[in-house]
């Protein structure tokens, strides 16, 4: 039997409960074997903070991550560097693991980007694609997407990054461990 593999790209800048609860629900509602975050290198859709390193978001993935088992990461675009396209990651992972049966985790927001991905047509061949709903946005699309319904938490690394840099509460939105360690690090000082 193939092992199920999810996998949640992102930047993680910072990792919060939002990026958790969708890999939990997903992982539950489709009886996946392991979880697998996936820090992208450079987003062809997002500029990365450069104020924040591949080393911090990484790590502040990892103590975001304790709370959640079955999981881990995984550091193949930071290695490759670069533009991150999903299709050559999968590529990579499906040599990687064989056996598995490769689930890549997305939300409304990039389901709406779809035809905007690189070698889309030949990706959703590769992998199972897997659209969690987004307040804000539709899960309309022509392409073949599994829909997984999971509970909203209206929270994004954007806002959390501005809740930080003027000293508002991140209680209840990240993981305690996370918030401390942007806080001792300044990460987000003058975000």
């Amino acid at each position: 039997m193939k092992q199920r593999i999810g996998i949640l790209g992102g930047t993680f800048n910072p990792p919060h409960y939002g990026h958790l609860l969708i890999a939990n629900e997903v992982k539950q509602q489709l009886a996946l074997d392991e979880l697998v975050f996936l820090p992208n290198a450079l987003s062809p859709f997002k500029q990365i903070d450069q104020r924040v390193n591949d080393t911090q978001r990484v790590e502040m993935l990892s103590l975001a991550l304790s709370e959640l088992p079955e999981s881990r990461i995984e550091t193949l675009e930071l290695s490759r560097g670069g533009i991150s396209y999903t299709y050559d990651t999968m590529v990579e992972l499906s040599e990687n693991y064989p056996n598995s049966e490769i689930f890549f985790i997305i939300g409304a927001d990039q389901v709406e980007k779809l035809s905007a991905w690189y070698r889309i047509d030949e990706l959703i061949k590769l992998v199972t694609l897997v659209a969690v709903p987004r307040p804000g946005y539709k899960l309309f699309t022509s392409y073949d997407v599994q829909q997984v319904m999971i509970p909203m938490l209206d929270v994004s690394s954007t806002e959390l990054r501005k809740r930080l840099a003027n000293r508002k509460t991140v209680k209840f939105l990240m993981p305690d461990s996370v918030a401390t360690y942007c806080e001792v690090n300044r990460l987000y000082d003058d975000a």
